[in-house]
């Protein structure tokens, strides 16, 4: 009986190579990986440049304002005959009211909407949602002129309740459906537990269910405010007069027929816009999860 010796030779079985780099699987090429920042660096530039733009535009005097000069003779004089010669402050007030009371109503109707068909049975439950659904497929234009009628017959117009009644029509059926969603995530079992606490329904979807929703809850009030803060096409139907102007429908004060004050307009946009990035800030912890939580099931 031979026994074979098998000899290995130390220079062809090691697992490194002098002078070739092995990459690993799923690592980028240098050229790759320089083309990606190239492009996360293009689209970041095309994103920030409007905004930066408007920026600029609002400290530039009236003789500059529609120039390419991205800084010159810097002034805040747009930010003082903004403060000193207009309504701004009434209109910001308007708009503060309008979108606090959607803002909340929407998060409050959303809530409970979504939890009643995500956990009940009921009749005509499916009919609600489909309605609810159906309802997004309708541009905003083709629904001025119907609820324009119907709030100048209830006598709403010109009246900050026909707004804030006009935005809840746009903000709670989307916000239910993702609601429902989010709240589908939610196991069934802690409602159990609620009735055996001896919790009614309302109880438990308060003091258990809602603690639970945060995510989605940020995100339904971040759309509800969203959409009355920035909206034009109805406040500036519904709305006439300097003392009942939203910052929407004021805005369109400095861009006439006849005259066009570019510098105004941009120093209003960016003081707009502080409050939703303030409540942005605020919610954005939640907005991704819940988004995603609403996004999974339907």
């Amino acid at each position: 009986m031979t026994t074979d010796t098998v000899t290995t030779n130390p220079a062809t079985t090691g697992t490194a190579t002098t002078g070739v780099s092995v990459r690993k699987r799923g690592e980028r090429s240098p050229l790759a990986s320089a083309g990606l920042h190239a492009t996360l660096i293009v689209a970041s530039v095309i994103a920030v440049f409007p905004v930066l733009w408007v920026l600029l535009t609002s400290i530039k005097p009236a003789k500059h304002a529609i120039s390419t000069d991205f800084v010159k003779e810097p002034t805040l004089d747009n930010y003082r005959y903004l403060v000193e010669s207009t309504s701004f402050f009434t209109w910001f007030g308007n708009s503060v009211l309008v979108a606090g009371i959607t803002t909340v109503l929407g998060v409050f109707i959303a809530a409970t909407t979504g939890y009643a068909v995500s956990r009940f049975k009921f009749p005509g439950m499916k009919p609600l949602m489909w309605t609810l659904l159906i309802t997004q497929m309708f541009p905003m234009a083709i629904l001025i002129v119907p609820l324009y009628n119907l709030m100048g017959e209830l006598g709403l117009l010109n009246q900050p309740l026909g707004l804030i009644i006009t935005y809840l029509t746009i903000a709670v059926p989307f916000c239910a459906w993702m609601m429902k969603g989010f709240f589908d995530t939610i196991p069934v079992e802690i409602d159990e537990s609620g009735r055996v606490d001896g919790l009614n329904p309302f109880g438990t979807f308060w003091r258990l269910i809602l603690p639970l929703a945060k995510p989605g809850l940020a995100v339904t009030g971040f759309y509800s405010f969203i959409t009355a803060w920035g909206e034009v096409a109805y406040a500036s139907a519904f709305m006439v007069g300097d003392e009942h102007l939203t910052l929407a429908g004021g805005l369109q004060t400095f861009v006439t027929q006849y005259t066009s004050n570019w510098g105004a307009m941009s120093a209003a946009s960016v003081l707009i816009a502080i409050p939703a990035a303030i409540f942005f800030l605020f919610a954005q912890r939640h907005l991704v999860a819940g988004m995603t939580a609403g996004a999974t099931k339907g």
